[in-house]
């Protein structure tokens, strides 16, 4: 066995004849696993919020979405569906038209989005899975709509109501001065049969109708759309998709996938989670100043037993080595119960769910090994920086003093 190695063991495992030396190293080695257990219970929160926040994407938005980069609208003919059915790695995808638009419900107004979609709409965005009321779009009905929770508060529009319709207005396209600004507006009367709850946005953004009416409504032709939007087999076949699309596809179409749809939200949420870890890790250090001075102390306890050494033919080197293995020892062993304890705290909150943001909506967590890596690499690292500065205290001086 290496014998600075041995010595460390020793001293971190026996106790000291002074009691002050045992309590500052079990404080240093308390610190190490309160640090470990809040840097990776947070990291795990944050995880779990972040997974729980994408789910909503998940339900509005698809894997990847074709758009024209010239106008709004683009023509779809069968040649284009024909090349689409033949990419490998696509399971289904849909036609929508999507255009802002003046709602009109019991004399209160506002402005938001019309979005027409397809039957096949669901076999791409499980959106139906996210109302709250009524029925999703059905093919026997006409005329009919589901809106978003927060554009029904701001109507206070409820559903199947036959007294009073939704109005929908529209712009009329290529008008110049008119007498009557009424004549300046497509406008038809819609039913509203349900109404969907997923995130602020969303729900204050889109009205959805049947794709017929929108493009009706928009005066588009039959194979004029806004977009399509594609479900592919797996996560991980979406940039073989994509990079197939972009060489089927002219240049004039914009590819893009979910993260890119929402960019911004992504870097939110990804600028978020490196302050956390930059507050817990500052956090951490502060603790690891513990470790510091535990070993410092432990120096000065050991200074005869340092004497003895040196004259046994130990190096400086050597003995440094020993105090440096003896902080790292400390770190390693903290780190591991600091995981062991947080480990057990997040599956408890998986399986019991012992924390609650609201009565049926448990605090989300998630243990990922991304996670565990972050926390092992960061409490080793700056468990060793600790232990090295401590040990550079040593010196020919300190130890014949």
């Amino acid at each position: 066995m290496n014998f600075p190695f041995y010595i460390a063991k020793r001293y971190l495992f026996s106790k000291s004849s002074n009691n002050t030396i045992n309590i500052i190293t079990f404080i240093a080695f308390l610190g190490v696993v309160i640090g470990t257990l809040s840097l990776f219970i947070v990291l795990s929160g944050f995880s779990g919020l972040k997974t729980f926040s994408v789910s909503f994407l998940n339900i509005s938005d698809p894997d990847l979405k074709i758009t024209s980069i010239e106008g709004k609208t683009f023509e779809f003919p069968k040649s284009f569906q024909k090349n689409l059915e033949e990419i490998k790695g696509i399971a289904s995808f849909t036609k929508v038209v999507e255009e802002r638009a003046f709602f009109s419900y019991h004399n209160k107004e506002i402005v938001a989005y019309i979005k027409g979609v397809d039957s096949n709409y669901l076999s791409v965005n499980k959106i139906d899975t996210a109302l709250i009321a009524g029925n999703w779009l059905q093919s026997n009905l006409e005329n009919v709509t589901v809106v978003g929770n927060g554009i029904s508060r701001k109507l206070s529009l409820g559903i199947y109501d036959f007294l009073e319709p939704l109005k929908i207005y529209v712009p009329k396209a290529g008008l110049g001065y008119l007498e009557d600004p009424r004549e300046g507006f497509n406008m038809i009367q819609t039913q509203n049969i349900g109404i969907y709850a997923l995130t602020e946005d969303v729900d204050n953004k889109y009205v959805f109708t049947d794709i017929k009416i929108a493009q009706n409504l928009l005066s588009y032709t039959d194979d004029q759309i806004s977009a399509i939007e594609i479900k592919v087999i797996s996560d991980d076949f979406i940039p073989i998709v994509k990079s197939n699309l972009e060489k089927i596809l002219e240049k004039n179409y914009r590819i893009e996938t979910r993260e890119q749809l929402n960019a911004l939200f992504y870097k939110m949420l990804n600028t978020e989670n490196l302050v956390l870890y930059f507050i817990f890790t500052l956090v951490l250090i502060i603790a690891l100043f513990n470790v510091i001075g535990a070993i410092i102390m432990m120096i000065l306890d050991k200074k005869e037993n340092l004497k003895t050494l040196s004259n046994l033919g130990l190096t400086i080197s050597e003995i440094r080595q020993i105090f440096v293995l003896h902080g790292f020892l400390l770190t390693i062993f903290g780190l591991l119960i600091g995981l062991i304890i947080g480990s057990i705290l997040i599956y408890l909150q998986i399986e019991f769910q012992l924390f609650m943001i609201t009565k049926s909506l448990p605090y989300p967590v998630e243990f990922t090994f991304v996670n565990l890596g972050i926390v092992i690499v960061t409490i080793v690292v700056l468990g060793f920086l600790a232990s090295l500065i401590a040990s550079s205290r040593i010196s020919a001086k300190v130890i014949h003093l």
